[in-house]
């Protein structure tokens, strides 16, 4: 389920915890329940990384960006912690494929064309019943002969229904994909690699569609800078099962982004993560709530 078409508002953020404080200040973080995944990541002051997910804002004058911002003062508060907002300005790609050994080539299996067909609409709010179904398939659909019937069962509609509106989703964005989503980590891809660049304005262009067709790269993203703290504005994720491999496709994103720029050593660095601090996922059924009609 892609929640930002759901309704409501995410935002990656970063902030510095103390080392004679760490734990604490990790602590209070997670305590939010809009925090959803957090991370800690090799940056000498930056070493806290975290998601803020809300639903929309209750005061039909603001919007979710503004519950961020609200959220993120009360952290501040809480923690005597200063935070770097860091809204997903461009989506250049977001898709995490990791291919496994198997009998298919190409690591793909893709029957989408034997799907039910589907006319999209242009309702931005959900309807009583597609906010049902969003709750019940948002963490996967069962692993059943009969998926979309349970799915049907359980909240009460037609199954016929429930797989159009799931087509329809997909149309609309509301679904990224129908598909198997691995635990990459148990398959070998425990290298988790953030590269971020300080990309001239005038190359972003250019340079974002470039480095997501690169089939390793996750997630890339622009991002604002921080003037002083944060410089970078360009996020790509690589994932890699050995560190050696990890640091084989960075250098291949840095060979990439140097046929666009002149690429300095200051101009990009890599964060790996070193610890899961918390994973809950976003919460799409309270974005998925406020955005019902």
């Amino acid at each position: 389920v892609n929640a930002e078409a759901i309704g409501g508002a995410a935002s990656l953020v970063a902030m510095h915890a103390p080392e004679d404080r760490f734990d604490a200040v990790v602590e209070t973080v997670n305590g939010f329940t809009e925090v959803a995944h957090n991370y800690e990541r090799e940056h000498p002051h930056l070493n806290v990384w975290f998601v803020v997910s809300v639903a929309d804002h209750p005061d039909p004058d603001k919007d979710g960006s503004d519950r961020v911002e609200e959220v993120l003062a009360d952290i501040e508060a809480a923690t005597g912690q200063e935070t770097y907002n860091l809204p997903k300005l461009r989506e250049f790609h977001v898709g995490a494929t990791f291919l496994v050994d198997g009998p298919v080539p190409d690591g793909d299996v893709d029957l989408s064309d034997l799907g039910h067909d589907a006319s999209p609409t242009d309702r931005s709010t959900l309807t009583p019943a597609e906010r049902d179904l969003v709750v019940e398939i948002q963490g996967g659909l069962p692993i059943t002969e009969t998926p979309y019937a349970d799915v049907a069962a359980a909240i009460d509609a037609d199954v016929a229904w429930v797989i159009e509106t799931i087509r329809r989703f997909e149309l609309e964005g509301k679904v990224r994909r129908v598909g198997v989503i691995p635990n990459h980590y148990a398959l070998g891809y425990t290298e988790n690699g953030m590269t971020v660049w300080d990309v001239p304005e005038d190359a972003l262009d250019e340079v974002g569609p470039a480095v997501a067709d690169l089939s390793f790269v996750t997630h890339c993203y622009e991002r604002p800078r921080h003037a002083g703290v944060w410089e970078y504005n360009f996020f790509a994720m690589t994932h890699g099962r050995t560190e050696a491999e990890s640091e084989r496709r960075i250098a291949e994103v840095r060979d990439l982004m140097a046929e666009y720029w002149d690429v300095g050593e200051s101009d990009w660095d890599t964060l790996f993560s070193t610890r899961i601090l918390k994973k809950t996922g976003i919460r799409i059924a309270d974005r998925a709530e406020s955005n019902t009609a």
